[in-house]
């Protein structure tokens, strides 16, 4: 029964909210909790980490109810390729700017799929940019342009 746990992704992702709410909760511990109302600095570490530990437990629950190894081998691939999307979005932000980094990295993130579909990954690109473009550029202000050297659109 030990072993099949192990092999057990629902029973393994629920451990590792449950270790990553409990970690939350003990950090948060030292600061004031204050209320609802008037949330002190370990509130929201507070909540989420137990939040966490919930839908550990219950993923845990799960696991051990389904019993026996589920677990796949490794996709390298898609790791890999997403890891890199969010690297050169973060790389090609204040280079290239918002549009392109976004199509830079839905297009690569989408490459880590077994089909890429170039008409849905371009409409979300398009979706995602003008969401990203009103909430950060003009919402928010931040400093950031849709495409350096295009002062108009910017």
């Amino acid at each position: 029964m030990r072993s099949e746990l192990l092999g057990n992704k629902d029973f393994l992702a629920g451990l590792l909210f449950l270790l990553l709410g409990g970690f939350a909760v003990a950090v948060a511990a030292g600061y004031p909790m204050g209320s609802t109302m008037s949330m002190g600095p370990g509130y929201f570490p507070t909540v989420l980490g137990a939040i966490l530990c919930v839908f550990g437990l219950y993923l845990m629950a799960c696991g051990i109810r389904a019993g026996g190894s589920n677990i796949g081998a490794w996709g390298w691939r898609p790791l890999a390729l997403v890891a890199l999307s969010i690297v050169l979005f973060g790389f090609l932000l204040d280079r290239a700017g918002l549009i392109p980094a976004l199509f830079v990295m839905f297009f690569t993130a989408a490459a880590a799929g077994r089909e890429i579909r170039v008409k849905e990954v371009l409409v979300l690109t398009v979706v995602m940019g003008a969401f990203a473009a009103a909430l950060f550029l003009y919402g928010l202000k931040l400093p950031y342009q849709l495409i350096p050297g295009f002062w108009w659109i910017s």
